[in-house]
């Protein structure tokens, strides 16, 4: 099933998600459901509250991305309740969107580096460090999980000059060929 992806100004994408259980019924499922979803949406990543559902959860391709990094072919992996425990290295400044805020891009400055502890849909335990661009997609994914979106990185005066447009967004005043859903 391909979800709506939720659009900024739902309350769910500023919620810190919960953990999920690992019995949770009809996880493999809604697992499935992510991949397409961000497949359909023509997304690198895909977190669980961008789909309307407060769970530890993202999805990541970065093969798309393999043109500008070819580290990230093939880097394709499910995250189920992840925890970033360090981040090293300089900040790296780099142009992000996202598929709740479609239409924008901006230069976000993050770190090279990071370590992050999580379970894959066979509930495998998992301990790895990442870098480059495959760092800076989970880190995207894994804010979505703390309810932080990649405009909270930006200066002050860039979100006052993309405040209009981020008020249009939240009000459908935009073009995309992905289903979506607005705030109600």
């Amino acid at each position: 099933m391909i979800f709506p992806v939720v659009i900024y100004g739902a309350p769910v994408l500023r919620k810190v998600a919960q953990d999920i259980p690992k019995d949770m019924e009809g996880l493999e499922q809604f697992v499935s459901d992510m991949w397409e979803t961000m497949y359909v949406s023509d997304g690198v990543g895909l977190a669980a509250p961008q789909v309307g559902r407060s769970l530890r959860l993202f999805v990541i391709d970065g093969t798309p991305m393999s043109e500008d990094d070819t580290s990230v072919e093939g880097f394709k992996k499910t995250f189920i309740n992840a925890k970033i425990v360090e981040r090293k290295g300089d900040n790296v400044i780099m142009g992000e969107g996202c598929l709740s805020i479609p239409t924008i891009r901006e230069e976000v400055d993050r770190p090279h580096e990071i370590r992050i502890q999580y379970y894959d849909e066979q509930w495998n335990f998992h301990d790895e460090w990442f870098t480059g661009i495959a760092a800076r997609i989970v880190q995207h994914e894994y804010d979505h999980l703390e309810g932080i979106l990649f405009t909270d990185h930006l200066s002050p005066l860039r979100k006052r000059l993309l405040k209009g447009k981020l008020a249009g967004i939240a009000k459908g005043k935009f073009n995309v060929d992905y289903r979506f859903k607005l705030a109600k």
